[in-house]
């Protein structure tokens, strides 16, 4: 199955493709693997990319006046058709070396990747002629620095050195320049003021269902925002990722969420200026069986990679004891799936959204409270008791740039004082450790049965939680404001089986992080666990029947 964003129009672009495609044939070679230094022969799906990637708005535009047809001279005429495009393609398909490729394109003063100009060639008229970027610049970011010899970068490297054009760049670890000196492509770090500023030409994001972290997210819109310092140059970005994991939060998953909103609506898809190509395994297939498998990895990887991929090697990974078959299924297949070991269906969770509504002054709320104090993160959410709608009323977390941090308390006890005095807050269930204290006040504040201290670390008390937060999400009991962060936390949150078992002897799980220290937050999950359990209890102690007395 293929998702392609605009669709192929029934009358083909002007593109600058085929000059590219040439330029690389003639000129690169295969990057690090077992075919470096080798000349390219690019496949016809390859050679399909590029002629999207390429194309450009034709010289002329038909109109009409007074119902009469004409043609004018097109006011973007040669200019790049997409501002921003997209492969996601599965696990070892060659779009780190395809990009490079790219990138080498771009970097090349004689590459024909800018439009300049229209002529009649071969007797065919309106033909682009390619040129050259003017003094380019590439930045080109992974989702971590220790990979930048390994994704796009490294390959670009290896590409030029070993190609004919190595002579015509000064090769470096960390960046490549023009011989005159008039363009440059470079490794860039995560920070989010990285390259701020930069009059950049094109940029690549490597692995971008990866850059899930605020800090290489932020990195990302700035880079984009670069794209519109140098018009006449003509900037554009490329990603090139595998299918995200919903509810990461990753570069990846919310330009894809960006993309099949265009592709419900084909005239906004036209002028969006994002090109999109997503190709996974379509669910008819019947992953159980062996022929039902190998037809989905067939699927997935597309005729060419199809044809030098070792299927068997990858079925026996689907099928080995220690894989997991949604992290295969995401890999190998491209799907959108989320790993097993994922707390919350994120995908059930996104079609909860309640948009727009916003919790009245004086209705009967519950709250969840989970801290930290130095590193992770702090958050408070509220769930109001007549509807289940929860929201987030704050969160804090550490910036990504700063070696030490304290959440700022005072921030957190007026977020708490206002939420006290803007509803009738019922409950507030509060996870303790680091915030003791804090917890004490309110309790002084507001009373102690409204403000309870909830031991999250109290394995049956927490499953049993868990358990009825995550059903109500499944029946669809509860709506929430649809806060970014809030879906990010959910997304990261994962179990973590006890020993314990339920009535019926089935295994109980509470929330854990995917590692001890991952920068991954997973407060908001807990938070919301907690302002969901406070208002359950509080229903089931009268707390609703008693409110709806008082209002009458």
């Amino acid at each position: 199955m293929i998702i392609m964003v605009p669709p192929p129009d029934a009358e083909p672009w002007p593109t600058l493709g085929p000059q590219v495609v040439a330029f690389i044939e003639q000129h690169l070679v295969h990057g690090p693997g077992d075919l470096l230094g080798q000349r390219v022969r690019l496949n016809n799906e390859q050679r399909a990319w590029l002629y999207r990637l390429y194309e450009i708005h034709p010289p002329y535009r038909m109109t009409q006046k007074g119902g009469r047809s004409s043609k004018a001279k097109h006011p973007r005429a040669g200019t790049r058709r997409f501002e921003r495009c997209v492969l996601s393609l599965r696990k070892g398909s060659s779009k780190t070396e395809f990009a490079a490729w790219i990138a080498a394109c771009e970097l090349h003063p004689d590459a024909p990747v800018r439009c300049a100009g229209f002529a009649t060639v071969r007797g065919v008229p309106n033909q682009p002629l390619g040129r050259g970027v003017t003094d380019p610049y590439i930045p080109m970011i992974s989702y971590a620095e220790e990979q930048t010899e390994e994704l796009a970068y490294g390959a670009l490297r290896r590409i030029l050195e070993e190609s004919s054009l190595a002579g015509d760049f000064d090769i470096g670890l960390e960046r490549i320049m023009r011989r005159g000196g008039d363009g440059k492509a470079e490794a860039v770090s995560g920070s989010p003021n990285a390259r701020d500023g930069a009059r950049t030409t094109f940029s690549h994001a490597d692995e971008t269902h990866r850059m899930s972290l605020d800090h290489l997210r932020r990195a990302w819109t700035v880079m984009l925002a670069n794209l519109a310092k140098r018009p006449l140059a003509d900037p554009w970005a490329l990603e090139t990722t595998t299918a995200p994991e919903p509810g990461a939060g990753s570069v990846a998953e919310s330009t894809m969420d960006f993309a099949l909103k265009l592709a419900a609506k084909p005239e906004a898809a036209s002028g969006a200026r994002l090109f999109f190509f997503h190709r996974e395994a379509a669910g008819s297939h019947d992953l159980s069986t062996d022929s039902g498998l190998r037809a989905a990895i067939l699927e997935a990887s597309g005729p060419f990679v199809a044809r030098w991929s070792d299927v068997d090697r990858i079925m026996r990974r689907f099928r080995d004891d220690d894989t997991d078959p949604a992290y295969a299924e995401r890999v190998w297949l491209n799907r959108r799936v989320q790993a097993t070991a994922k707390a919350f269906d994120v995908a059930t969770w996104k079609t909860l959204v309640r948009p727009g509504y916003v919790v009245p002054p004086g209705a009967a709320i519950t709250l969840g409270f989970d801290g930290s104090r130095y590193e992770d993160a702090t958050g408070l959410v509220g769930t109001e008791l007549e509807s289940g709608h929860q929201w987030v009323l704050g969160v804090w977390e550490r910036p990504p740039t700063l070696a030490s941090w304290e959440v700022p308390v005072e921030e957190v006890d007026g977020m708490v004082r206002d939420a006290f005095e803007r509803w009738h807050v019922v409950r507030m269930y509060c996870d303790p450790p680091k915030w003791e204290s804090w917890v004490a006040t309110w309790a002084g504040r507001y009373g102690e049965k409204r403000v309870v201290e909830w031991w999250s670390n109290r394995r049956r008390p927490m499953a049993y939680a868990l358990r009825a937060y995550r059903g109500a999400m499944q029946a669809g009991e509860l709506t929430h404001d649809g806060d970014a962060a809030f879906t990010r936390h959910l997304g990261n949150a994962c179990r973590a089986l006890t020993s314990l078992r339920d009535e019926e002897g089935q295994p109980l799980w509470i929330l854990r992080k995917e590692r001890p220290d991952s920068p991954h937050k997973i407060d908001l999950a807990m938070a919301s666990t907690l302002s969901w359990e406070a208002r359950t209890d509080a229903i089931a102690a009268g707390e609703q029947t008693r409110r709806l007395a008082w209002v009458l």
